[in-house]
């Protein structure tokens, strides 16, 4: 009896946060609810495999010791060099899908991974806001509409190759920026670094990452030495992916930086320009004034004004105004917000801006910006009125557009 109430305590001490705060179970269910009730909308498998399955096929290519795909596959961005065809997508989907290959074979549960790696971005933020003074239903209903109401919600229902790598990505960048607040400096480096090897323009995320930590903890009182010391493992770790990243482009293409994309048809002969000061001008058209629908009332399929698609970043730049008049702007925030546009700029720069899609899907790599500018502002402890109108206005747009416009 006295070994059973033994483990009996033991239980409830492991298990007691689960008194203490039931919210991440809500979100979860919330989240659970929100895909069930999208995916009966839209026909769509709420776990199922993806013919667009380019990650699954390089993962399958290296269990038979291949770098390359061993067959053109017609309806896929493949690249072809030197005869051979391979993908043109940076690697890391392939390497979360390799285990998972050993289970399902060809059918990996694409679509639940979109999910999965959405949810966890939800949780992770939602526990950065509390350790940032919010309550927890306010924390709560904050983070599950800054990660929903934007493009990052018809993403979630189709793991295809386009959407497999931003979503990962969004988690990774999530997990990175939550982290540090979370003052967990390794691991926030190391997702930072396993997200450069999803979206390359993720690297800007490095100058926000050290700055705030720098500024956090010199108003800690922490001194530079401990500081280095803190980051050290995670710098290391960072490095290390990216020699791995750098090494599989070499032994590919002959070049650390090249993925695969300067190799696609489109861009080797047919004479398209992947990348140009010539896209900005027609991308800044549809994707900073454009409208949701067009003029015969229709969502528009290729894309919509980026601060109405994912309206955190328009938040942004009212806190940033209400920041400037209130006199508490910071190095930190000020960097959060240079870099997002620096990065905004690149992605402009692209010819499509993501081609067919439901509201501005590259925008959706910017929207871990506006959760690291949020955490970086202490003195804001709960959402307002105006912020959940905002956000809820766009969730029922997005997911009623996500009827009509199926990714």
């Amino acid at each position: 009896m006295i070994f059973f109430d033994h483990d009996v305590k033991e239980m409830k001490q492991k298990f007691g946060f689960l008194r203490r705060d039931k919210m991440p179970l809500l979100l979860i269910v919330a989240m659970a609810a929100l895909w069930a009730v999208m995916c009966m909308l839209t026909g769509s498998s709420f776990a199922g495999a993806t013919p667009y399955n380019t990650y699954t096929r390089q993962a399958m290519a290296w269990r038979e010791g291949l770098l390359h795909l061993p067959e053109d596959v017609p309806y896929l961005e493949l690249a072809v060099y030197e005869g051979e065809y391979y993908v043109s997508f940076p690697p890391l989907p392939s390497v979360v899908l390799l285990p998972l290959t050993f289970i399902f074979g060809w059918d990996t549960p694409d679509n639940l991974l979109m999910k999965l790696y959405a949810a966890g971005a939800c949780l992770l933020l939602y526990a950065a806001l509390k350790r940032r003074g919010y309550r927890k239903w306010d924390a709560g209903i904050f983070s599950f509409l800054l990660c929903f109401s934007s493009s990052l919600l018809p993403l979630t229902l189709n793991g295809a190759v386009w959407y497999h790598a931003q979503v990962l990505a969004f988690f990774l960048t999530t997990a990175a920026v939550s982290l540090l607040i979370l003052d967990k400096p390794t691991l926030s480096l190391l997702c930072y670094a396993l997200s450069v090897a999803c979206r390359p323009f993720n690297a800007l995320y490095a100058l926000p990452l050290f700055a705030a930590y720098l500024a956090i903890n010199r108003r800690a009182g922490k001194t530079i030495k401990t500081m280095i010391r803190a980051l050290l493992p995670g710098v290391c770790l960072g490095l290390c992916v990216a020699f791995g990243i750098g090494m599989y482009n070499y032994v590919r293409f002959g070049d650390v930086f090249e993925f695969g994309h300067n190799y696609l048809p489109e861009f080797s002969f047919q004479g398209g320009v992947q990348f140009s000061l010539d896209h900005v001008g027609k991308n800044l058209k549809r994707f900073l004034w454009g409208l949701p629908l067009n003029s015969e009332g229709e969502v528009e399929k290729f894309g919509y004004s980026m601060l109405l698609a994912c309206p955190t970043l328009l938040l942004m730049l009212y806190w940033f105004i209400a920041d400037l008049f209130r006199r508490r702007m910071r190095v930190e925030k000020a960097v959060v917000l240079v870099t997002c546009i620096a990065n905004a700029f690149l992605l402009l720069l692209h010819r499509t801006f993501g081609g067919f899609q439901l509201g501005a899907r590259y925008a959706v790599d910017l929207v871990p910006y506006t959760f690291f500018y949020l955490l970086l502002t202490p003195e804001k402890k709960r959402s307002n009125i105006v912020e959940l109108l905002i956000l809820l206005a766009v969730l029922g747009f997005t997911a009623w557009a996500a009827t009509i416009v199926h990714l």
